[in-house]
């Protein structure tokens, strides 16, 4: 008697989670979930782990009375970020990772957080602590009321830098600053801010114009831009980071005049190709030594011409790998690898960098003007050749 009813009781229980599977879905419970956050804060990351649980409880205590969500983009940080992001994630669905593998910048990590969100505004900002998300309800409200975007200026008269700035780092701001706003005509007070909000839809318009390589998004929205977008500034003061070391570097300030100069020309050239060709400036030195010292020591021309084109090409080389390329680095074997394939495709570009250098030599004799031709034209096609094989996407 007893199995019976057991038995019966789990019949009406199957029966009853048919009846359920039959009806149809009630879409009211989906409504609030569907509905997009009004603002979205995008935090590229590069080894910031002991920062996140920090920014994440900062913009909580900031925008209580905002819908909101914040996008990490983690460039596949080995200090396990993404993990402490989604840790953080399994119990606050404002927090998501999206995690890049292969590439690297913040450029490139601020533009796919902002494509990756739905919010009608969307905010660029450091993981490190040293951007004030208290700043954030304000910036909106400020789009609320018509602004296509709002700048945390870090030198309007109640804004500062020094204690977040070495000196050396706050003066070669300031000389960017000034050259943004000399050589792009951009009007703001701060076009090098790392911290602003911009309307998405705006932005949408923008992205494809801009440059996924360095770390000036801002310079490079306000020079992309087809018509002046409504901007306003309000004051940062620029705190120091937490935790971890900046990312800034040498490599940084190449890379800024790279896409100054590739926005001065109205994009004509790109930022990745004026790289290319700033090294290959370089190169040209590299080789005019070489060439020079090897007919110092009584070499044939043709023969000191081809060494020295293959000296200059194994720096630029390491340099195109260290600046050009840095999104996609080669490393260990892959280094070797891509140096052999390097020499094997430019080999071409070197047969047209020594003819047209013998036949300028023979006509001209004039050993820097033969080698500087030479070594002209054998640049265009290096150029194209390592883009599609030694560096290409992955």
């Amino acid at each position: 008697m007893r199995t019976s009813l057991i038995n019966f009781e789990r019949s009406i229980s199957e029966m009853m989670q048919t009846v359920r599977l039959l009806e149809p879905p009630d879409h009211r419970a989906c409504d609030a979930p569907c509905i997009p956050p009004e603002l979205s804060v995008i935090v590229p990351t590069f080894n910031e782990a002991p920062n996140v649980e920090l920014v994440v409880g900062e913009l909580a205590r900031s925008l209580h009375e905002v819908d909101w969500e914040v996008i990490f983009v983690d460039d596949d940080s080995p200090d396990g970020t993404a993990d402490a992001v989604r840790d953080i994630a399994q119990h606050d669905g404002r927090v998501r990772c999206l995690r890049r593998i292969g590439r690297r910048g913040l450029a490139g990590a601020s533009i796919e957080g902002m494509l990756a969100s739905s919010a009608s505004v969307v905010a660029i900002m450091d993981g490190d602590m040293q951007h004030d998300a208290s700043l954030l309800p304000e910036m909106l409200r400020r789009i609320r009321e018509g602004d296509d975007l709002v700048i945390a200026s870090r030198y309007l008269k109640a804004g500062g830098a020094a204690d977040g700035f070495s000196r050396t780092r706050l003066g070669g701001s300031r000389i960017a600053t000034r050259l943004a706003q000399r050589l792009l005509h951009i009007e703001v007070t701060d076009p090098m801010s790392g911290f602003f909000a911009i309307r998405r839809a705006a932005f949408e318009d923008l992205a494809p114009r801009l440059s996924s390589q360095g770390f000036k998004i801002l310079m490079d929205i306000l020079a992309s831009t087809p018509k002046p977008l409504r901007t306003s500034e309000i004051p940062l003061l620029f705190r120091a980071r937490q935790h971890g070391v900046s990312k800034l570097d040498n490599l940084v300030t190449a890379e800024y005049l790279s896409l100054l100069l590739a926005k001065s020309t109205g994009d004509l050239l790109s930022l990745r190709f004026v790289m290319f060709a700033l090294i290959g400036g370089s190169g040209v030195v590299v080789h005019l030594v070489a060439l020079k010292t090897a007919l110092m020591f009584g070499w044939t021309f043709s023969l000191a011409q081809m060494t020295a084109a293959y000296v200059a090409m194994t720096g630029n080389f390491f340099l195109n790998n260290i600046l050009t390329y840095r999104d996609r680095r080669l490393k260990g074997w892959r280094l070797v690898s891509g140096l052999a394939s390097f020499w094997l495709v430019c080999s071409i570009g070197v047969i047209a960098n020594v003819g047209a250098g013998q036949l300028i030599h023979d006509q001209a004799s004039t050993w820097w003007l033969a080698g500087l031709a030479g070594a002209g034209l054998g640049a265009v096609f290096n150029y194209v050749a390592t883009s599609m094989f030694t560096w290409r996407a992955r």
